[in-house]
């Protein structure tokens, strides 16, 4: 009995060892937010500001509000770069200026390591879902507006 019962401990250990051992797989989803506006359009962005909160930035996350998205907000401005480890979703990246001026936009497919990056130094990245700029006619040259562009020159 004790011999069946000591086995069965071994088999559910090493059935659930893996799970155990696997790194953290939750979405931040308890982000500050910020509504910021393309033209007519809203969005209700989360605020990556720290190290932590822009490293896991939209990994894990499943699925996502049409008109929401991550903004990742940096001390200062410079050439930021972006990859989809762990990002199930496919998204556009739109690399902007300290004033809200879109710099450049990529498009980032899921689960790669394809790096991403801005054309010139920028302190704010926003990710939207794939193709949400596009279908809105916005582009490199449009201007976002909020409370983290509002007096930036």
């Amino acid at each position: 009995m004790d011999m069946k019962r000591t086995f069965i401990r071994l088999v559910l250990l090493l059935l659930l060892w893996p799970l155990a051992a696997r790194p953290q797989q939750t979405p931040q989803l308890q982000l500050p937010r910020v509504t910021l506006s393309a033209g007519m359009h809203l969005i209700q962005a989360q605020v990556a500001a720290t190290d932590e909160q822009r490293a896991t930035g939209l990994m894990f996350r499943k699925d996502m509000p049409v008109n929401e998205g991550m903004l990742f907000i940096f001390e200062q401005p410079s050439i930021q770069c972006f990859w989809m480890r762990n990002t199930l979703l496919p998204l556009t990246a739109a690399f902007v200026a300290d004033d809200g001026s879109i710099v450049n936009l990529a498009d980032m497919q899921p689960q790669t390591l394809q790096s991403h990056c801005s054309t010139k130094p920028v302190r704010y990245v926003l990710e939207m879902h794939q193709g949400w700029f596009a279908k809105r006619g916005i582009q490199p040259g449009s201007k976002l507006t909020g409370p983290p562009f509002a007096g930036r020159k």
